[in-house]
């Protein structure tokens, strides 16, 4: 096979408020990995933690317990632990197998970001439980807008509006906190704003990229000979 240019591993510099400080963590740890630990192993480690997303919320909605969404924070934790480093380990050991990771990692974040509102809806009844659902088309639309922008310009970008995955996995945490310790009740209430901001943040999303991605085509339209 001829050698190509792929740059799926190689991210467009990250923009949020603690980014700067997780790749500082990141660098200052990858050594302490053992010899035995691979990244692709850490790759799929996703794989545990979104059956637990999915066990551990099924079992706060049928034991009315909410307090097993502490575990449910933990695989969050635990997720974002694994998918920090499985790409970092392979480039400091040049091990890495930047194709079937950029394949691999980001298809199983797909999967455990639906396991995450997999689990929130065997909390819920009604409209608020097709609403958690709901949520799992609305969030894989910013991993296709994601994926799509980076086909056409080659620029992989995976944070917007200065917010990226580790911002929302927090996100997720404290939510889990939250109905842990004050129940549903008031999740229940607002939960349709929550999906109408999300879509509308959808929106601002795509528009602002498909903007950037038609100059990009309007400016190689201007330099045709």
């Amino acid at each position: 096979m001829a050698e190509d240019n792929f740059q799926g591993d190689k991210k467009l510099p990250m923009t949020t408020l603690l980014a700067p400080y997780e790749r500082r963590l990141i660098d200052s740890n990858v050594e302490r990995f053992p010899p035995w630990i691979e990244g692709y192993h850490l790759t799929l480690m996703t794989i545990p933690w979104s059956i637990g997303m999915v066990v551990f919320g099924y079992m706060a909605g049928r034991s009315g317990n909410a307090h097993w969404l502490w575990l449910s924070s933990l695989m969050l934790f635990l997720q974002w632990f694994t998918d920090c480093f499985d790409g970092a380990l392979g480039r400091h050991r040049d091990t890495g197998i930047p194709k079937w990771g950029f394949y691999m990692d980001h298809f199983l974040d797909f999967v455990f970001n639906s396991c995450v509102f997999i689990g929130y809806s065997f909390m819920l009844e009604g409209v608020n439980k097709q609403l958690a659902l709901l949520m799992v088309p609305v969030f894989g639309c910013y991993m296709v807008s994601s994926f799509l922008a980076f086909g056409s310009t080659g620029e992989f970008k995976i944070t917007y509006l200065g917010t990226g995955p580790t911002e929302i996995r927090i996100w997720f945490i404290i939510l889990n906190a939250a109905i842990a310790f004050f129940g549903t009740g008031w999740i229940e209430k607002i939960l349709v704003y929550i999906f109408i901001l999300a879509i509308l943040f959808l929106c601002v999303v795509v528009y602002r990229t498909q903007k950037y991605i038609w100059n990009v085509d309007m400016q190689d339209v201007k330099n045709r000979p």
